[in-house]
């Protein structure tokens, strides 16, 4: 891991609290009920400061990673982002390919939805000149790729089967179910498309 604004890497106690810092503002970022202002309180969007005390870190720590709040937007999402991608090879290492597949389904989900909670702030990042989105997809479709691939080799999902259609069929699951009242039904949504994955002779 390096410094948000340099290439030297960060001291164990600096990642800490960046880590620190990033989980706090995922978590408050996407809990915010509406608002993508910088003043916070009523239920929009939280402010630095708040992040920084959820954090247990001072204004200044955060500052020095993160130094306006579209800068720590766009760490949180691809921060996140990367977390789901890399969970396809983990999944890999502990479960069947099939299982694999659909337990990284349920993380994009999972992701898609702290995505939505994060709408306002994602939309301010872009409006300051940002692109939190820029090679998501790439990303995102190797992950599926390479699962897609592991369950070709073990000849229990189809061989034919484009990624990014994958990563397109999810999404849309996330964008029709997507509340967490809708979970139960969002896995069946997900049972459905593994199913059509399978090879049938």
């Amino acid at each position: 891991m390096t410094a948000a604004n340099g290439d030297r890497p960060l001291r164990a106690d600096a990642r800490r609290n960046r880590d620190l810092v990033l989980a706090s503002a995922m978590r408050l970022l996407s809990d915010a009920s509406g608002g993508s202002g910088r003043g916070g309180g009523g239920g929009g969007s939280p402010t630095l400061d708040a992040i920084a005390k959820d954090a247990g870190v001072g204004i200044g720590t955060l500052y020095r990673h993160f130094p306006t709040r579209e800068a720590l937007v766009e760490a949180v999402y691809r921060n996140e982002l990367t977390a789901v991608c890399d969970a396809a090879p983990a999944l890999l290492d502990e479960l069947a390919p099939v299982d694999a597949t659909r337990a990284w389904m349920d993380r994009y989900i999972d992701f898609m939805i702290a995505k939505q909670g994060m709408a306002d702030a994602l939309r301010a990042v872009i409006a300051s000149g940002g692109n939190p989105y820029a090679h998501s997809r790439d990303l995102l479709g190797s992950a599926i790729r390479l699962l897609l691939d592991a369950g070709a080799a073990d000849g229990v999902l189809r061989k034919d089967v484009d990624a990014d259609d994958v990563l397109v069929s999810i999404s849309g699951v996330a964008l029709v179910a997507g509340e967490p009242s809708m979970r139960e039904q969002a896995g069946r949504l997900l049972d459905l498309l593994l199913d059509g994955l399978r090879y049938k002779p």
